[in-house]
């Protein structure tokens, strides 16, 4: 099957495109490299344009039976600070991708979405019927894109899954592909910057929550497993399955410091820590029910929150110099 896969380039995307081809489909990578990196799919098919671009989109659909959409600008704090370039980019390139997709007739639609369409959650853990109350702009594109996927199926038959996920951690454990983002703001590749000596200490925001030790939960899931729960709805997809949300989650909690305790005993660094106050809307508590995607899909996280760990500080070593972040490369490391 030939697959589009928009924002391959980039973090999940790139795993997935990778997953892909070693199922034996045949992937066209679709970036505008504004957040991905052309060596993380190198050997690939790339075409280098925005999702907004709807002569590009028909060219790179034609022959497509399948889009994987991953292109969405994705930093809520961001969001928060100038949500227009969520809109523009989320909404109203996402809402050009729709179009292309119904013009070209293909049939299939993988949409990446987020657990930050569930906002701050009355109940943990997270159900699909959820309420979906978002408190960022990221989160509030999210949702609005959901519901374009669920008017679009309903008026033209698009067979689509949302797949809402939630921490995504780790890298692909052979190292040769992992999380890089500019700037780096997700909490493990940032406790891992302090270990390597690359990052002075690590900001913890809020130690008074209702949790055993007071910092926030999440829900990690490693990468690989991420990667295998899309692979897995598109089967469901082809096999008949009707358009649906699913959450992929592992189900179990880590706090701030459990996960920062891992950290230091897979690198043998201590994580210095500046403890700083709570920033306001952070849930306490994000943990996923996911059964309905291990009932339905048969998908079945199986990497543990050392797993993760381990594989990100792999990928952090061998990432090539040339792609890598200033504060990242060799000369720059402290002695």
């Amino acid at each position: 099957m030939q697959i589009l896969v928009a924002g391959g380039a980039g973090y999940i995307g790139s795993h997935v495109a990778w997953q892909l081809v070693q199922r034996g489909h045949e992937v066209i990578v679709y970036d505008d490299l504004s957040t991905g990196h052309r060596f993380l799919v190198d050997g690939l098919p790339c075409v280098v344009a925005n999702i907004a671009d709807p002569e590009k989109l028909a060219g790179a659909l034609r022959g497509v039976s399948a889009v994987m959409h991953f292109a969405d600008r994705s930093q809520a704090t961001e969001s928060v600070e100038d949500p227009k370039k969520y809109f523009e980019n989320n909404l109203q390139g996402g809402l050009q991708l729709l179009h292309a997709v119904l013009q070209q007739g293909t049939p299939y639609f993988v949409y990446s979405s987020s657990c930050a369409v569930y906002g701050l959650p009355r109940e943990v853990p997270i159900v699909e019927e959820a309420p979906r109350i978002p408190i960022t702009p990221y989160g509030a594109s999210k949702l609005a894109f959901e519901h374009f996927l669920e008017a679009y199926s309903k008026a033209y038959g698009l067979r689509f899954v949302s797949l809402r996920y939630f921490n995504a951690a780790g890298a692909d454990e052979g190292g040769t592909i992992g999380e890089l983002h500019q700037p780096e703001t997700h909490l493990i590749p940032r406790a891992l910057e302090v270990a390597a000596g690359l990052r002075k200490e690590l900001e913890i925001y809020g130690t008074d929550y209702p949790t055993a030790d007071g910092t926030g939960v999440r829900d990690y899931v490693h990468v690989c497993d991420l990667a295998e729960g899309h692979l897995r709805a598109l089967e469901y997809l082809v096999g008949g399955g009707q358009p649906t949300a699913f959450n992929l989650g592992t189900g179990t909690g880590s706090s701030i410091l459990t996960v920062l305790a891992t950290v230091e005993e897979v690198t043998g660094h201590p994580i210095r820590k500046r403890f700083c106050p709570r920033r306001p809307g952070d849930p306490p508590v994000l943990v996923a029910d996911a059964q309905r995607a291990r009932d339905t899909l048969c998908w079945k996280p199986s990497r543990s929150l050392r797993e993760m760990v381990a594989s990100a500080w792999n990928w952090m070593g061998s990432i090539p110099q040339a792609a890598a972040p200033e504060q990242w490369k060799r000369e720059n490391r402290p002695a």
